[in-house]
């Protein structure tokens, strides 16, 4: 019986842990940070977040896109480019 109390209270505070980490994801994302009174269940913060994090990712692979077709426009050395290249991998 006992290590079902101390499984039940490791799985509640893993829950309460859950919780508080899906909470703290609400205010990040776009979409929901105007509605901080409206109730959101967690999984629809979830679903908001894998969303957001899509998007971020295609905004990142156009701006990438975008920057390698203005480097190849543009008039500067290899050297240039690569040094410009290495700074926006930071």
């Amino acid at each position: 019986m006992s290590s079902r109390r101390s499984s039940s209270r490791a799985s509640k505070l893993a829950d309460d842990e859950i919780k508080e980490l899906v909470l703290k994801l609400k205010p990040l994302l776009p979409q929901l940070d105007h509605r901080r009174n409206a109730s959101v269940s967690a999984s629809g913060i979830l679903e908001e977040t894998c969303s957001y994090i899509r998007r971020l990712n295609k905004e990142v692979d156009d701006l990438s896109q975008r920057l390698s077709q203005l480097l190849d426009s543009a008039d500067i050395t290899e050297v240039d480019e690569q040094l410009i290249r290495r700074l926006f991998q930071h």
